[in-house]
């Protein structure tokens, strides 16, 4: 989301952030980066004179539930404005997912595609006049499985600066166990952490007992917090004040992923801090296009126990995996080719606005019949909640 504003406050935007959110020690201080913030309410009419009187040329939902309780208004008071969806990931994805995770069956797409959020999130993707998606994976889902017409959607994974030659990334011998990072309100890394130190880490910790596992995140919930061992080489640290830090001094980033969606920022920060990863297939999903990957992919716990200590004790294998980290990152990731493909694309949509939307007729129809409903019921809520 920071990556976004800032190509649109470098663009000669000026930025307000409307969020119904509460605020936590860890909320982040958009002030700092010199945007307007509002606090906004949910089912309520005060949003509608908050922001016809904002009259934003462009609206930026995070994520479907968002556009879902505020696109009728923003289409009711901001017509002309440019409504874009920041899918993050495909929410509806990473539930289904989930949910046959703990029902121990596959997952398939017409799992998928029966799942109520998957409508609900579909029909988001409709009623916008662009969506952002971050996985090749999910931007092929939604183009060959589900037929949305590419005109409303744009591939636009993490945006970050390159990585040259100059960067000096701390060396083999200078860095020292592993990392797992990721906070604990994500069911994923919660289920990952359990894997970790109940299979691959002891295993790991058999062959390599001087290394230690450094678990890093916020919001760990006691569960997590209580499986912290420094006998056994697992440490659970919780939040991490400088994530680049904790991950540069590492020497291997585990992410044993068994469900989730979307482009995984804690392998991205890998990358970029030169720490080669082993991940699943869901972990590296929709990251690495035809390229290797900076590291390995496995879903069998012993091949991942196998791939993480080679990485460990083999400097050459390592270092090869660092190096593909920086491809990965200047071919797929460049924050200036990706920003001129955003740029390019606001540009023709804002010339073409009013042709773009009369050719989306499933958009038109949703927001005639689904969002009319959507509104009915925002505003029998707002009344009931004046009760």
């Amino acid at each position: 989301m920071i990556q976004l504003l800032d190509v649109f406050k470098k663009h000669g935007y000026a930025i307000t952030i409307a969020s119904a959110a509460s605020k936590s020690q860890f909320s982040f201080d958009f002030h700092s980066l010199g945007f307007k913030m509002e606090d906004i309410k949910m089912n309520d009419c005060s949003f509608d004179v908050f922001v016809k009187k904002l009259n934003p040329s462009v609206v930026l939902f995070d994520r479907f539930l968002t556009e879902e309780q505020f696109g009728w208004r923003v289409a009711e008071n901001c017509p002309d404005a440019l409504r874009i969806l920041d899918t993050e990931d495909l929410h509806s994805l990473r539930h289904v997912r989930e949910q046959c995770f703990r029902k121990d069956i596959e997952f398939t797409t017409n799992t998928w595609l029966q799942d109520d959020k998957t409508k609900r999130e579909i029909a988001s993707i409709y009623r916008c006049d662009l969506s952002l998606i971050i996985s090749s994976f999910e931007w092929e889902l939604l183009t060959d499985v589900i037929k949305i017409d590419k005109s409303l959607l744009l591939l636009l994974p993490f945006m970050v600066d390159e990585i040259t030659q100059e960067t000096k990334w701390k060396s083999f011998e200078d860095r020292n166990g592993f990392i797992f990072i990721g906070g604990g309100k994500h069911a994923p890394n919660i289920d990952a952490i359990k894997l970790l130190k109940t299979t691959i880490w002891p295993l790991i910790h058999a062959q390599l007992p001087e290394a230690k596992l450094n678990i890093y995140g916020a919001y760990l919930p006691q569960q997590i917090l209580e499986m912290h061992n420094p006998k056994e080489g697992f440490l659970v640290k919780g939040r991490a004040e400088d994530a680049d830090a904790v991950m540069k001094a590492a020497k291997i980033c585990l992410a044993p992923l068994r469900f989730g969606a979307g482009v995984k920022g804690k392998l991205l920060s890998a990358m970029q801090n030169g720490t080669p990863s082993v991940t699943t297939t869901v972990g590296a999903e929709g990251m690495y296009g035809i390229l290797d990957w900076n590291g390995s992919i496995e879903n069998d716990h012993t091949a991942f126990v196998e791939a993480a200590v080679r990485l460990y004790t083999d400097p050459q294998t390592w270092k090869m995996a660092q190096e593909q980290g920086r491809t990965l990152i200047n071919t797929l990731y460049s924050k200036i080719s990706l920003t001129l493909i955003l740029e390019q694309k606001l540009e023709q949509l804002q010339n073409e606005l009013t042709k773009h939307r009369t050719q989306n007729f499933i958009g038109n129809l949703l927001q005639y019949q689904t969002l009319t409903a959507t509104k009915f019921m925002g505003r029998w809520i707002e009344e009931k909640n004046k009760g």
